[in-house]
């Protein structure tokens, strides 16, 4: 007998990707379907849009129908009832999310945040610990906290966004939560292109290129690292805050593991400046346990997509 599978559908600021899993993590095969800043409605639209498309086109016509399908979502997530809350404060249209695609799909539908997607992809199939932060910093900064085996959500479906506490970095880079001293607006991606377009006055000489449009890169950033002393110091800034940020979770949390996983991380290269940076009294518990995720950094949002399938049919 065929092993299940489980349909996944991870939505992103750039991309949409498509794909079907075992339960054993296996990607079976993926499809990617171009995105953008959409409204919730359009976005909704977009996924179905995209999974009509994979399941005509993507998938074997003799292959049994998936078990279940699992959506990852930027922004509130109620994953108990499906209901899309918002992407971000002034894009907040609530939808019955998952209602729509378990009665258009005739399948099963569970849903939550993408970062908490990720971290049960990491409780599935990574460290496997019982209790764990997976901290993901991307566009930008948001972690899953994991306690006793279970996802902290909080009363309002809320909990992990990290990105809006203190730096320590005196920046003053304002920070769409209000505040000027967000991790997220000092360490993300979307941080270190508003800081280096904050400082790139102050460094008449710097080689790096800042665009009229799009964001700066922090590949770009990090590749001038001891070069030039704006990319420098900007990504010393970053480093120092996620290290901040990091201390700070595990003084609150008491974790097994912190796993790091997100767009800014992936190449590796800001984790050892993170980790000269922590304090080994604060992290005595946990030192030998802040790693980087080994699940492939292209598929770890499928990969949570699919995991909510796969946790939300058991726990029915």
């Amino acid at each position: 007998m065929m092993e299940k599978t489980y349909l996944g559908v991870d939505l992103g600021g750039t991309k949409l990707l498509v794909g079907e899993m075992t339960e054993k993590g296996e990607i079976l095969s993926s499809r990617q379907y171009p995105s953008g800043p959409l409204p919730q409605k359009e976005a909704l639209d977009l996924i179905c849009q995209s999974l009509e498309d994979y399941l005509k086109t993507g998938r074997p016509h003799d292959a049994p129908p998936p078990a279940a399908l699992g959506v990852g979502l930027v922004g509130r997530i109620d994953s108990e009832t499906g209901r899309w809350l918002e992407i971000e404060p002034g894009r907040d249209v609530e939808l019955n999310a998952a209602e729509v695609l378990r009665e258009k799909f005739h399948l099963p539908c569970f849903l939550d945040n993408d970062v908490r997607s990720a971290a049960k992809a990491e409780l599935l199939f990574g460290n496997n610990s019982q209790n764990m932060i997976y901290l993901n910093v991307g566009t930008g900064v948001a972690a899953g906290f994991v306690v006793h085996g279970k996802l902290l959500r909080g009363g309002h479906s809320n909990a992990g966004e990290v990105g809006h506490t203190t730096s320590g970095i005196a920046m003053r880079a304002p920070c769409v939560c209000g505040r000027p001293d967000c991790v997220e607006s000092v360490a993300s991606g979307s941080g270190l292109d508003k800081c280096a377009r904050i400082l790139v006055s102050q460094y008449p000489g710097t080689k790096l290129k800042i665009p009229e449009e799009g964001r700066v890169s922090a590949k770009d950033i990090f590749a001038l690292y001891g070069q030039d002393p704006l990319c420098t110091l900007l990504t010393d800034h970053a480093a120092q805050a996620l290290a901040n940020l990091i201390m700070n979770l595990v003084r609150f949390a008491d974790p097994e593991w912190v796993v790091l996983g997100g767009g800014v991380l992936t190449d590796g290269f800001l984790y050892p400046k993170i980790l000269e940076r922590l304090s080994s009294h604060t992290v005595r518990f946990v030192k030998d346990n802040i790693v980087l995720t080994h699940l492939d950094p292209a598929k770890i949002g499928l990969m949570g997509a699919c995991s909510n399938a796969i946790l939300g049919l058991k726990t029915q």
